[in-house]
């Protein structure tokens, strides 16, 4: 319900700004509260309880936008039952690697699941939302239409089950695979020429590389790469 309070990562610590930030509806709609990584980059999931049992929130959301290490998704749910909340877990960013098995599953853990099917899907621009439990289903359907939209896009919900099958294939795996061992030599190779990546290392597709202690920003070595055609 509105006012409800939600606890999410933290935007600045690698989350997304629909888990709460002020500037989304989120945000706006629920009264927030954040976790984040700890210097190591790391999320401790003793400081998440600590929060949660300190705000009491009535949603806890796992999932990130910048975090290249393995989400513990049972833990969240332990947390989670502890206080009372439930928990929801956006994938968007990790879903390719989940279906492959590599990234450990958010189900059973999740009372809620959501994800993009346009990033590591690779399937058209759209989204899914993913539950267990009927009566849940039953509110989010509603919540969806009448509440936000209609108008089904049948030719994008077709091209959802065309990509879906692709993800189901043994080629998808092999893939999948592949994308984390790519990530893991080029964090590698980046580590041995002496750059510094938040949580020295990779579990998925991300490295992400901090410019803490050089002379230039990220922003810097964005323009830098866009000007190269790397984008």
């Amino acid at each position: 319900n509105p006012g409800d309070k939600i606890l999410g990562m933290d935007l600045s610590h690698g989350g997304h700004l629909t888990h709460g930030a002020k500037v989304s509806s989120s945000g706006k709609m629920y009264e927030s509260c954040f976790y984040g990584v700890e210097l190591d980059g790391r999320i401790d999931c003793e400081k998440v309880r600590e929060i949660a049992k300190k705000e009491k929130p009535k949603l806890i959301v796992c999932g990130a936008s910048a975090y290249a290490r393995v989400i513990d998704f049972a833990k969240f749910r332990e947390i989670a039952d502890e206080v009372g909340a439930y928990l929801f877990a956006d994938i968007a960013h990790i879903a390719g690697l989940v279906v492959a098995g590599e990234h450990p599953s958010p189900f059973p853990h999740a009372h809620v699941v959501s994800s993009t099917t346009h990033k590591t899907l690779r399937g058209p621009r759209g989204g899914i939302i993913m539950t267990n439990d009927e009566e849940l289903a039953k509110k989010i359907n509603s919540a969806i239409f009448p509440g936000i939209q209609g108008g089904p896009l049948m030719h994008v919900i077709a091209a959802k089950a065309v990509g879906f099958k692709f993800n189901l294939s043994d080629e998808w795996k092999v893939y999948a695979k592949q994308v984390r061992t790519n990530a893991q030599v080029l964090a590698n190779v980046l580590m041995d020429r002496k750059f510094k990546l938040v949580s020295d290392g990779t579990d998925n597709h991300l490295v992400l590389m901090s410019f803490l202690d050089r002379e230039f920003s990220g922003k810097d070595a964005d323009l830098a790469l866009g000007n190269a055609g790397i984008t």
